[in-house]
């Protein structure tokens, strides 16, 4: 499933959070692509990831809790 990351509505972002949470769920990033992908998407850019569908619901669930709005691009 492919998602775009359109931004992070957090009143103080957790930095850190963000980029585990992207490096755990996307399956095609490392520690560094997350956190480049972060900085793009703290600076206002939207971001597209690729996450492996048996982690979707999770996956999800995890970047609602870090306030970051997301739409599905393909299933």
């Amino acid at each position: 499933m492919k998602l775009n990351l359109l931004s992070c509505n957090a009143q103080r972002p957790d930095k850190r959070a963000i980029a585990k949470c992207i490096a755990e769920i996307s399956s095609n990033s490392n520690a560094s692509l997350a956190n480049e992908l972060t900085d793009i998407l703290l600076e206002g850019d939207a971001v597209d990831i690729e996450v492996a569908d048996k982690n979707s619901g999770s996956a999800l669930r995890a970047l609602r809790k870090l306030s970051i709005d997301y739409e599905i691009i393909e299933e």
